[in-house]
């Protein structure tokens, strides 16, 4: 409990940092152009789309009428923009978690490994592309069980405890992977999976439920779609600085646990081995060795 406890404050403290601050930017940037070039090339085809679907139904017809009786006459229009928006919101949260995990949360592994851990071994336990496939996996776990939770979600108390799951366990796989990537082996990052798993699970879930607080934000109604260019940018920088708070509480967390673990076998320094000790010079009044005795 106690290096649970440190390695949270110590990632609140390094979160004011100006290096963490302008690296939170650099996500919000990127999904910034994406967004913008989603928004020129398929926003008019996509609002076009969903309008028509919406006119063409049916079941809502009934809808429109009463709708056009009390003076909405292009209710479709104006709720088309709201649907697109709704559904590209969960596409626009992914893209932030992946931008966060292959931009920052390298950037973050060492800066903390620089200032805290200087001379913790790097065995190199999990490449660049491993950490990719990793969180590509977990990723698109996560994703399918959104889909397939969506429905549960009309259940009051469920909507308030799936989604911070899903985050948390998601948090939780790419968070912790990435942080011994470089300085544990593949036997130690799986020994310390094992020996914290309870504990790094309840940080992902907690870092989850706080990647709930942009919800705030979206959750304004109207003025959501009206203000739909200030308020996502804002949503998505909340989420990164999350992120960016979560993956250094997780490269606290277990790098300290990395250095504990070797502490526990032996190991120190650079190597990853005892330091030889240091000669003991001869004495000048006794031999440095002995020449062996004949048999």
């Amino acid at each position: 409990m106690g290096l649970l406890i440190d390695s949270f404050w110590r990632a609140a403290a390094y979160c004011i940092r100006p290096y963490v601050i302008a690296l939170s930017l650099l996500p919000l940037l990127l999904i910034a152009l994406m967004a913008w070039g989603a928004g020129h090339f398929w926003w008019a085809a996509a609002v076009s789309g969903v309008q028509n679907a919406l006119q063409a139904s049916d079941w809502l017809g009934l809808l429109w009428s009463g709708l056009r009786a009390i003076g909405m006459d292009d209710a479709p229009a104006a709720v088309a923009p709201l649907l697109v928006v709704i559904g590209a919101t969960p596409i626009i949260v992914l893209i932030a978690v992946m931008a966060v995990a292959m931009l920052m949360t390298p950037a973050l592994v060492r800066m903390v490994a620089r200032r805290r851990f200087p001379v913790l071994a790097q065995k190199k336990g999990g490449s660049f592309f491993a950490s990719l496939a990793w969180s590509l996996g977990s990723m698109f776990a996560a994703f399918v069980a959104l889909l397939l939770s969506v429905p549960l979600w009309l259940v009051p108390p469920l909507i308030l405890v799936l989604p911070p799951l899903i985050w948390g366990w998601l948090t939780y796989r790419v968070m912790a992977f990435d942080a011994l990537a470089d300085h544990a082996s593949k036997e130690e990052r799986i020994a310390i999976f094992q020996r914290h798993r309870m504990r790094l699970l309840g940080m992902g879930i907690l870092c989850g439920y706080l990647g709930a607080a942009p919800g705030i934000v979206w959750a304004s109604g109207v003025l959501f779609a009206a203000a739909f260019v200030f308020l996502v940018p804002a949503a998505i920088w909340i989420y990164t600085l999350v992120f960016a708070f979560s993956s250094l509480w997780f490269t606290h967390y277990a790098l300290a646990a990395l250095e504990q673990l070797r502490n526990e076998r032996g190991e120190r320094g650079e190597g990853g081995d005892f330091a030889a000790a240091p000669a003991i010079p001869a004495s000048p009044l006794q031999p440095a060795s002995l020449p062996p005795t004949a048999t």
